[in-house]
């Protein structure tokens, strides 16, 4: 066993000890950074217009501060942007992670000094949680990989800014420095599709333990190395112990990179974003991952089908039960308030508290009152590809409300690794499983208002090509499960 090794199994034994006593205390532990939130954010500009020293409990907090998203929050990070000090958050943020908004256009999410540790935290105990669960810790003597944005950054009024995972690359702790790929100067390509082959050609010498990033754009790495060897990137990299995801559900892709690598490995996966890095899973054998109690983050939540209400209820972390789909709100020491974050949570487990990520409030298919979620999709793609024994790269779900002839219907857009041998019987497995999933959308079937769904061939690549013409290949960037309109589908529908 390597020093390195060792080092790391005592240091996950540590870990686990601390994940355990907030873990099992949850109450107690949002409680207590509801009260560290507001007192130190009371004598920022939101904290006096939001009334904070009145604050003392939950429903004052209700009354108090309405759920915003960024567009509504905008005015105060427009304060901030301009280099204005005690706005949502004493002094200055130390970055801005800039995503891609909506009808805003670019995003800035501040990061403190405060919530910028949270983050560097909450991959370093995912990973150390794994090796106190499992005991498999030799992977720490091998190379591991992050596919991420470009580390350069840009500078706003003083305040430094980039990519979120562009960011994070600047804290990778120095003794993780030499195992770390790639090179910075690959790190800095910024085309996406030159930057994978630079990251072929420095990876294939190396012994590779650990490679971590969204599922479709490992995929596409994943694609080229076996392009460029002829071989399985387990054979390739016989070290190879540990995948760590996070991004999108990897069911859905789950068949194919089994395919890719070869043999079966495990996986940890994450939910991290600019906001905030939410939750990991902490568990080999059981599905959802750990809220993250103790980060910096209070959590409110809101049942999805109340969300559009005018006054919709917001439960805490004791309010809150298994297999019902809510809306995630937060509160953060990097100065978001009642934030909607947009992402759709279900708890898998209540001690301690697991989530899966169900979908987007955004990202749904409703044309005809059906509102179908992210989740629901997904869970009929894995059964579907489960049964018909096929690969899939991508899909995406869109209503089809005017069709030339017949009844509408819904249009699932993929692509395939190779078609199934019938089309249509695969479509009718599809279409199954969603009924099973949604009522609505039975009852919308069994009542001949809507058709069975309609799935579109998509060709090889051409998610990638859609990406790229968008300007949003690579990096964190990601293809939405299902929307509400066609902007995509239409685009799809041009490369036929």
């Amino acid at each position: 066993m390597s020093v390195k090794t060792f080092g790391a199994k005592l240091f996950a034994k540590v870990i686990k000890s601390q994940i355990n006593k907030w873990a099992n205390n949850p109450v107690e532990t949002q409680q207590k950074v509801f009260k560290q939130l507001v007192n130190t954010a009371k004598e920022t500009k939101f904290g006096k217009d939001h009334q904070f020293n009145k604050i003392s409990n939950h429903k004052d907090f209700i009354d108090q501060v309405p759920i915003r998203d960024y567009e509504a929050l905008k005015p105060y990070v427009d304060e901030v942007t301009k280099g204005e000090e005690n706005i949502l958050w004493p002094g200055k943020p130390l970055y801005f992670a800039k995503t891609s908004g909506t009808t805003s256009g670019a995003k800035y999410i501040p990061l403190t000094k405060e919530s910028m540790p949270t983050h560097i935290s909450g991959a370093r105990n995912a990973i150390l949680n794994y090796i106190a669960e499992t005991g498999k810790a030799n992977f720490v003597s091998g190379k591991m990989i992050f596919l991420q944005g470009s580390p350069e950054m840009e500078e706003k009024n003083g305040i430094k800014l980039g990519r979120l995972s562009g960011i994070v690359a600047h804290y990778v702790p120095s003794y993780l420095q030499k195992n770390r790929l790639p090179s910075w100067e690959t790190n800095c390509i910024e085309d996406w599709e030159t930057k994978v082959d630079a990251i072929v050609e420095e990876t294939l010498p190396e012994n590779m333990s650990v490679f971590s990033g969204i599922p479709s754009w490992l995929q596409m790495y994943f694609e080229r190395l076996v392009e460029k060897t002829g071989k399985k990137v387990g054979e390739i990299f016989p070290d190879f112990d540990l995948l760590i995801y996070g991004g999108v559900n990897f069911e859905p892709y789950r068949t194919k990179f089994d395919s890719l690598i070869g043999r079966k490995i495990d996986s940890i996966e994450l939910f991290p974003a600019s906001e905030g890095f939410f939750a990991y899973q902490d568990k080999q054998n059981q599905p959802g991952m750990l809220l993250r109690l103790d980060a910096g983050i209070f959590y409110e939540f809101i049942k999805t089908e109340e969300f559009f209400e005018e006054n919709p209820i917001r439960l805490t972390i004791g309010e809150v039960e298994k297999d019902v789909n809510y809306v995630m709100i937060i509160s953060t020491n990097a100065g978001l308030w009642a934030y909607n974050l947009g992402d759709t949570v279900m708890f898998t487990s209540v001690k301690p508290y697991r989530v899966i990520v169900s979908g987007r409030i955004k990202h749904f298919t409703s044309a005809f009152g059906e509102h179908v979620i992210a989740k629901e999709v997904e869970y009929a793609m894995k059964k579907a590809v489960k049964e018909h024994g096929i690969e899939i790269s991508e899909f995406t779900v869109a209503p089809q409300t005017n069709p030339p002839e017949g009844l509408p219907y819904h249009e699932w857009l993929i692509e395939f690794e190779g078609e199934p041998k019938n089309l249509d019987i695969f479509a009718q497995s599809l279409d199954k499983y969603l009924q099973e999933q949604n009522s609505y959308y039975l009852d919308l079937i069994s009542g001949k208002i809507l058709k069975p769904l309609v799935i579109t061939s998509v060709k090889k690549n051409g998610f990638q090509e859609y990406m790229k013409s968008i300007g949003k290949l690579g990096g964190q960037n990601k293809i939405p499960r299902l929307s509400n309109e066609r902007k995509i589908a239409d685009a799809l529908h041009q490369q036929l």
